[in-house]
């Protein structure tokens, strides 16, 4: 699943922009959204999908790409900047904050979005296949096909991995887990993650989930239910 948000109060390129992006992935098959903004708000980076944000440049635009790369700790979304001065362009790029391009909005804005869509679909393509990480001073990389899901431990500042055989752990948030992982797992509730491949069939009365391996997991919020069946219907 891929976030295209953009941040533009300008409705012809706006349109523009939703336009090129649909054109594109009509040669993909891959899920994706459009969500635009008219100015900066904090709820477009709350989602764990892959983002490709196109950012038109304003007075605060320096302070949201500082807060993404630097606060969320975020390097791996791409961002597109459009601006209309060079000096807009130059106060970026000081900042050295790791931008995919710089698209001149009176010049050639068309044709550089299409292209940076491509480019960024690229980096999209070429995700890694495995969830490489250091915990305890052990380098693990474990094959995403092997993982049938991850689960949030209570109390503790990790999370558990679980495979058909043994189990990991993992530093951090299931948030910051799953942004390490591709669009076949899915948040099913706020303690786990589950590899979508990995499910043999969904009992939607009693709610139970099992996996390939034969076990069985009560994993699903009720908010979340709906999203899991339209996405199993989808696989």
């Amino acid at each position: 699943m891929i976030d295209f948000i953009m941040v533009e109060d300008d409705l012809y390129y706006l349109n523009e922009s939703k336009r090129i992006i649909d054109k594109v992935m009509m040669n993909y098959d891959v899920s994706y959204d459009f969500i635009a903004y008219d100015k900066y708000r904090k709820e477009l980076l709350n989602k764990d999908n892959f983002k490709i944000y196109i950012i038109s440049y304003k007075n605060d635009s320096i302070d949201l790409i500082k807060y993404i790369r630097e606060e969320l700790d975020d390097w791996k979304s791409l961002i597109i900047v459009l601006y209309k001065n060079k000096e807009d362009k130059n106060k970026i790029l000081k900042e050295d904050l790791f931008i995919v391009d710089y698209i001149n909005k009176i010049k050639y804005f068309k044709e550089k979005l299409l292209r940076n869509i491509q480019i960024c679909l690229k980096n999209y393509d070429q995700r890694p296949n495995s969830l490489k990480y250091t915990y305890k001073n052990i380098l693990y990389n474990i094959e995403f096909n092997k993982i049938l899901y991850i689960e949030k431990e209570q109390d503790n500042k990790r999370c558990i991995i679980y495979t058909k055989n043994k189990k990991y752990f993992i530093p951090g948030t299931l948030s910051k887990v799953k942004s390490l992982l591709d669009n076949r797992f899915i948040k099913s509730s706020r303690s786990f993650i589950i590899n979508t491949e990995q499910i043999s069939f969904y009992d939607i009365k009693s709610n139970i989930v099992t996996f390939k391996s034969k076990t069985k997991l009560d994993c699903i919020s009720r908010d979340n239910k709906k999203i899991i069946i339209n996405h199993l219907r989808k696989v």
